[in-house]
């Protein structure tokens, strides 16, 4: 049995840009190909995604990932390290939804008042989050030089300056995410201030000119781990903050 690309999109929730991209480098050819164009895809293709899926959950390359697929290591055993791999995230999991919940309680505890003044233990709200750095192929493809400053950038950081960076990160998120519930207009000066901070920071790791900028915004949209980090702070904020960083981009970048 075959099914097409459009099918194949559908169920595993894969972009038919992203599958046609798979098939350009090599990583994913269809099993063949109609004579309307479109690619069709067998059971082996299958299972050939659900293991690159796997690895871009571990934060493997696109590289990495055909090396692994195309060398005659042991398939059984490379997912048996990808499920305890993915057990481990489980388990931040777990402690991400017990932060949530320990601060939803605190901050019900204190309505009425402050309510930030009745978090107990303010290092607890960054329990359990990931990085907010984007890892993602496309953008390596699409800007290699920045790509690359990026990685110096992030590798030459002790890991003070990580756990500093993320808790800023955080923060700035937890801002952004106060504008969008308040009902701010991302053009508003206060949210382009933040788009500002935001930009600044960015500047630590590259300087992305307007074009890259609004990219950058968009990954956080489409890139299912990216736009998770922002959800489990609100839903809808990596859409909300793309739009601040298009306003951004436009009347200072370009």
């Amino acid at each position: 049995m075959a099914w097409s690309i459009a099918d194949v999109a559908r169920m595993s929730g894969v972009t038919s840009r992203t599958l046609r991209h798979y098939d350009e480098i090599g990583l994913l050819p269809p099993a063949w190909i109609g004579s309307n164009g479109h690619r069709y895809y067998e059971e082996a293709d299958l299972l050939r995604l659900q293991q690159i899926l796997l690895m871009r959950e571990l934060d493997l390359g696109l590289r990495e990932i055909q090396a692994v697929l195309d060398s005659q290591v042991d398939r059984v055993a490379v997912l048996r390290e990808h499920h305890q791999r993915l057990l481990a995230e489980r388990n931040r999991l777990d402690t991400l939804t017990r932060t949530v919940g320990r601060t939803i309680a605190e901050l019900e505890e204190g309505k009425g008042d402050d309510a930030m003044t009745k978090i107990n233990r303010p290092e607890n709200l960054f329990e359990g989050f990931e990085s907010a750095e984007a890892d993602d192929a496309e953008v390596r493809e699409r800007w290699p030089e920045a790509w690359e400053e990026s990685r110096k950038a992030v590798g030459s950081m002790t890991a003070e300056d990580s756990e500093r960076w993320q808790r800023e990160t955080t923060a700035q998120m937890v801002r952004f995410a106060e504008f969008m519930v308040a009902g701010t207009p991302v053009a508003d000066p206060a949210v382009q201030a933040e788009v500002d901070a935001h930009y600044q920071g960015v500047r630590r790791f590259w300087t992305p000119n307007a074009a890259g900028y609004k990219g950058l915004g968009q990954t956080y949209v489409d890139d299912p781990r990216m736009r998770a980090n922002f959800d489990k702070i609100a839903d809808g904020l990596a859409v909300y903050q793309r739009d601040a960083m298009v306003v951004y981009a436009d009347a200072r970048l370009s």
